[in-house]
């Protein structure tokens, strides 16, 4: 992932800011879950479902127990260093689909250091 752009317009904003929300639904159901790890501070916070997490290691038990989902992209909002994305969460598990709101805070290398999902 690239770092937060130095120089910016709002155009380019909102242009980065749509590529990482797209980056990070992408990673978060590829096969190949280095790429979703790497989006993460060390020191990453995770509220959802009532929970909060912290650090990668308990980023990696959390991703381990979500079931296989698909995220339909619907908004995004935001900065390029803390931006909202609402989807369409759907898979195999009660309640699908849920449209869900997911906010970003990213450090100036671009790491995710705040997540938090919220219906």
């Amino acid at each position: 992932m690239n770092p937060i752009p130095l120089t910016t317009t709002p155009e380019t904003i909102m242009q980065d800011t749509q590529e990482f929300v797209e980056e990070y639904f992408a990673a978060a159901t590829d096969p190949d879950r280095e790429r979703y790890f790497t989006l993460f501070g060390d020191d990453i916070v995770v509220h959802d479902d009532g929970r909060s997490l912290q650090g990668v290691a308990a980023v990696r038990r959390w991703h381990d127990e979500v079931p296989a989902v698909r995220h339909d992209l619907r908004e995004v909002t935001g900065t390029a260093t803390a931006c909202q994305a609402v989807a369409e969460v759907s898979g195999d598990f009660p309640g699908s689909p849920v449209t869900l709101r997911f906010t970003f805070e990213r450090d100036a290398q671009g790491k995710i250091i705040l997540l938090d999902i919220a219906p």
